[in-house]
């Protein structure tokens, strides 16, 4: 028998384990412009992979969902891993743009594969409260993913060609892969149980729904910022690729930190009324986004994009955990749903941002302010 891994060092495992998705994205995003060039293209051609990938990550979260609960957690993490790791070294090979858009959506098909069992294992393992604050300790080790992804990108793009990037994330899906079959104990329970009902089960739950669709959205809002921030940074602004980690990492450090709050929060709150509190923030940051973007200074970019990102601290672990509960024998297919809703809005949210390519930035907070809104409505119906 193996023996029980320490708790500590399960929570850090899961955050690596789930933090696929924001490495494959954020150590990207340094090389959009390289790759533009390298394949001849505008650099919306290379934006709009980011929600391909999204889009890919949905889908295998539909199959890794039902795999996670027929399987377990840990075959199914190994063989989304794997298959990460091989399209992620197919990928250099692309001969033009539509093979890096249609290895891009196998490579993230995998990683939706990946990502569901980190939430299911979670949801095995605890509670209500106590949840909550796991999937909070887990965003918060998770974040600091998408801090250093970008710092990593520039370096090795500083020094190498785009193609070292996706070399770095097959060995980082290795690595993952070697510490998940080393270390992650089984925690599902095997329940006969046809694929079709279990998502009938899931679909169905009207309570939970409402926030997994507010999770949905509020993470449609925050991936319009990342898809967004080279364009902000490096083209509006004019910073160079070298000094892109430190404006764009200043984002997570901000959200670091509101995810303590949270936590803190926590212990005399309900996860339902800090969701609602955060979401009426972003409103309020949104609209003032667009009200001053045509006079926006950098500092006053970045104080209102880091404050409206560091909202999601508060939405992200709560949401998940209201959702969640609901579901004790299929916490595997559950959470794909919550990754297909959340990925799925985040590709077509985030394409129709991309679409919309000008020098303003006008439509970002009004999209912004859209979006937090409908999130506010529907989470004001949630009743356990």
């Amino acid at each position: 028998m193996k023996k029980a891994i320490n708790h500590i060092y399960l929570i850090i495992l899961l955050s690596i384990l789930s933090s696929v998705a924001p490495i494959a994205t954020d150590t990207y995003i340094p090389s959009i412009p390289d790759i533009a060039e390298a394949f001849h293209v505008g650099i919306e051609k290379i934006e709009i992979t980011l929600s391909i990938f999204l889009i890919g990550f949905s889908v295998g979260q539909i199959f890794g969902g039902p795999m996670s609960d027929r399987l377990g957690r840990r075959k199914s993490s190994l063989f989304g891993l794997l298959g990460f790791a091989l399209f992620s070294f197919i990928m250099i090979f692309s001969a033009n743009i539509y093979q890096l858009w249609i290895f891009r959506f196998i490579e993230a098909f995998f990683g939706g594969i990946v990502v569901v069992n980190a939430m299911a294992t979670v949801r095995d393992r605890f509670h209500g409260q106590e949840a909550a604050k796991v999937l909070s300790l887990i965003g918060t080790i998770r974040s600091i993913a998408p801090l250093i992804a970008p710092a990593i990108g520039s370096l090795i793009i500083h020094f190498y060609s785009w193609e070292a990037v996706f070399l770095f994330l097959t060995f980082y899906a290795l690595f993952v892969a070697f510490l998940v079959y080393k270390d992650l104990d089984e925690s599902f329970t095997y329940v006969k149980q046809s694929i079709y009902h279990s998502y009938k089960i899931v679909l169905s739950h009207k309570t939970a729904m409402k926030a997994m669709l507010t999770l949905s959205l509020g993470f449609s809002g925050f991936f319009i910022f990342i898809s967004k921030s080279s364009f902000i940074f490096i083209e509006h602004y004019g910073i160079s690729t070298d000094h892109f980690p430190f404006f764009f990492g200043f984002n997570f450090v901000i959200l670091i930190a509101m995810i303590r709050v949270n936590l803190y929060f926590l212990k005399t709150n309900t996860p339902l009324f800090l969701i609602k509190t955060s979401l009426i923030i972003q409103i309020v940051i949104a609209i003032l986004w667009a009200l001053t973007a045509d006079i926006q200074t950098l500092p006053l970019t970045m104080a209102l994009m880091a404050g409206y990102m560091s909202m999601m601290a508060f939405i992200f672990g709560n949401c998940m955990a209201l959702a969640l509960e609901h579901f004790k024998k299929n916490a595997g297919v559950a959470s794909g749903v919550v990754g297909v809703l959340q990925f799925g809005l985040g590709a077509i949210i985030s394409s129709l941002g991309v679409l919309s390519h000008g020098e303003s930035l006008v439509p970002i907070g009004t999209s912004l302010a859209f979006i937090s809104f409908v999130a506010f409505l529907i989470i004001r119906g949630y009743k356990k």
